[in-house]
Formats: structure tokens, sequence, C-alpha cells
């Protein structure tokens, strides 16, 4: 190709893209290097200011304040204050108060709040998070709510009851649940513990000791084995004569009634688990009648209760019960007949 055409081809070319950037400059203002650099866009701390949002910032306006609309400070530098930014159209002004801790409660409670602690093992002055309890507290009575069921639906080990040398009966009743939901079963032996007793237990004891999970079996694993041993060191060193000691499967209060029928023993003293509580699931109680037989009614019984190592300590409520015996046995009454004897 010629050397020459090339040469004025690209010098035409030239000329015409220098045309094109000449017009483009000419409809727009020269805008300064330092122009340039500064914010197109500013937002305003008034409302007042608002309609100027759209406006390009000037360099009258970036010297009237460098300060910027938000401060961030760091926070180890600045832990003994906080400050609240406040600004009027003209300065920003800064105020300064003193941080707090923030706390759900005071650590402190009244000090009748304390007193009442001292006195029960209740749920009382715990506190809150919010409307919540605290996290503490939920997970304790989570604990405590499922040691009252594993009580409820556990079962007296065997080697308990070998321990104690009893043999063990049962009532109506074919499972937990109807026990639960059946309470008239529970009063009732099965015909084949009635046969069982007849032919193993002492008849016409002056008392007749028996034991039931009811219900907490928690209760009889934990506390029976000491009540037990004292109550008969108890009624040994009274001379009263004691029968022969069994143990009741899911058995109720009242069954004491067909027993002392069955047996026509003079006292029954019958230790049972008691209803687990969110306070305690190992709770036992001692129920004490006068010749109890069908038809007895509440009022003749006595109990004993709260048997656990937060309540009566069972060696203590063991050779308590033999007291109680030997003066049901003096009275010939129990209930609220020995009240009125007694007085």
């Amino acid at each position: 190709m010629n050397e020459q055409l090339v040469s004025m081809i690209t010098q035409l070319v030239m000329e015409q893209i220098g045309n094109n950037g000449s017009d483009k400059s000419s409809h727009e203002p020269a805008v300064p290097a330092e122009e340039q650099k500064e914010t197109l866009i500013k937002f305003y701390d008034s409302v007042a200011n608002v309609n100027h949002a759209d406006d390009v910032a000037s360099p009258s306006t970036t010297e009237q304040s460098n300060e910027p609309l938000i401060k961030l400070y760091h926070t180890e530098a600045r832990h003994h204050e906080q400050s609240y930014y406040s600004a009027s159209n003209d300065e920003p002004t800064f105020t300064s108060v003193p941080i707090t801790e923030f706390k759900f409660e005071e650590d402190e409670v009244s000090e009748s709040v304390q007193a009442a602690k001292k006195h029960t093992p209740a749920r009382i002055g715990v506190g809150r998070a919010g409307t919540r309890p605290k996290t503490k507290t939920w997970l304790k009575f989570r604990l405590d709510h499922a040691a009252a069921v594993d009580a409820v639906y556990g079962e007296v080990t065997e080697g308990l009851l070998q321990k104690l040398d009893v043999f063990q009966v049962t009532t109506r009743v074919t499972d937990k649940e109807e026990y639960i939901t059946r309470p008239d079963l529970g009063r009732r032996l099965s015909d084949e513990s009635k046969a069982l007793i007849q032919s193993k237990c002492v008849k016409n004891p002056k008392v007749q000791i028996i034991i039931s999970n009811g219900l907490s079996a928690s209760a009889i694993e934990e506390n029976v084995q000491d009540v037990y041993l004292a109550l008969q060191q108890s009624l040994s060193n009274l001379n009263i004569e004691i029968g022969t000691t069994f143990y009741i499967d899911k058995g109720r209060v009242a069954l004491m009634d067909e027993i002392g029928e069955l047996l026509q023993a003079e006292v029954i003293v019958y230790l049972i688990g008691e209803r687990p509580g969110l306070v305690s699931a190992e709770s036992m109680s001692a129920y004490i009648c006068y010749q109890p037989r069908i038809g007895t009614v509440e009022a003749d019984r006595m109990v004993v209760s709260n048997i656990h190592k937060g309540g009566i300590p069972p060696l203590e409520a063991g050779a308590y019960l033999g007291t109680v015996v030997q003066k049901i046995l003096h009275y010939k009454a129990s209930g609220v007949g020995l009240v009125a004897k007694e007085g």
C-alpha cells in the first residue's frame, strides 16, 4: 500500500477524533481537579436541609465544617462514658453521660424475701430475665420435673426388698397408667396376693408394717431402709410385737383397711412414697391407724409425712413412729379419736 495514502488516512482520523472531543467539552463546564474529589451526595442532619439533598457540594460547604455527621469511638478507649450526638444547622455539639451496666434485676433482694428463703425450699426471690425465668431457674425446674416423672414411673429394686427380707404382693392394678387413672384398683389386693398374705403372715399381730412404692419409688429407695430399721428397733425397745412385713407394688393408702381385715392387726404402719413435687421427689409418708377395717374413715388415720433428707430425717422418723404406736396402743384410738382421748 502507498505510504503517502496511509499517512493521509491516519491524519484525517486523528482530526475527526479531535473535533468530537472539542464538541463534547464545549457543552460541559470545566470542573477543577480539587472539586472533582468532593462527594456529589451529602446527608443532612436536619429536616430543614432535606430539600437541598440533590445539590452538589460546594467548596464553601466543605470549609464550614469538616466534621462527619456520625462518629464511631473505640469501645476500649471510651468505656467510661457514652457520647450522644445533638446538632443544629450550625455546629454539632456532644454531651457525655456515664455508662451504667444493664441489669435485669437487683442482685440483692429485700430482707423479708431473704428471711422467707431461709424457711422454705420454694422458688421465691429467684428473679426473672425480662418476662421469662432465668436460665438456671428454668433448668432446675426441668430437672425437678424430670425427677418427679421418674419417681412415679420408677420401680423399687429387687435388691432393696432382699435387704429388708420382705416378700412382694400386688394390687388389682395392671400397669402404671391404670394405677394413676384408677385409684380404686390400688385400694384392693389381687386374689393371689390375698392368699399369699394369709399363708405367710402372722395373724392378729400387735403392729403390722407394710411398705409400698405408692407414687414415688425413689422415696422408698432413699428412705425406707433407715425408717424401717429404726422403727423395728424402737418397737423392740418398747416390747411391742411386730407381724410379718411385706411389700405392695402400686398400692394406695386405703389398702391398709383390707389388710387389717385379713390379718386382724391392732395397728398398721404403712410406709408409702408420697406424690412427688418440684421440691422433692423422694418424700415418704408413714400412715398409722388403729384397727383399720373396710369402711374406716380418713379421720381415724394419722400420718407422719415429709420423710426425706430435706425434711424429717429417716432415722428420726422411724424412732418417732415407735412412740406414736405406743400411744395409739395405750389409748386404743388413732386420728381424731386419739386427740379427743388425749385432751
